[in-house]
């Protein structure tokens, strides 16, 4: 039987993907955190099937983008240094 894994989801390329992955790894009892980088996320996939997936799998999702502020939880460079070292596995999409 595999352990639960604290995994670390880099939305940096494919925001849709990033969620669906996310949501998929908490399939497996996995702690999940997903961080969307590089751009904001836009309205359409704010309100994809894929973020319901992350509200039915309690993914709260944190961003390094600054126009994201108030929307997301912001995390600095430490703060995202501090997530990458916690993790046993890094999921970048």
């Amino acid at each position: 039987m595999e352990m639960q894994k604290r995994i670390l989801v880099l939305a940096r390329r494919d925001h849709l993907e990033a969620m669906r992955v996310a949501a998929g790894l908490t399939i497996f009892g996995h702690e999940v955190r997903l961080v969307f980088m590089a751009k904001p996320v836009t309205e359409e996939t704010a309100g994809s099937e894929q973020a319901e997936l992350l509200v039915l799998a309690g993914i709260e999702p944190e961003t390094t983008v600054a126009e994201m502020d108030g929307q997301l939880p912001l995390l600095d460079c430490r703060q995202l240094a501090d997530a990458i070292a916690a993790a046993q596995q890094v999921v970048n999409l």
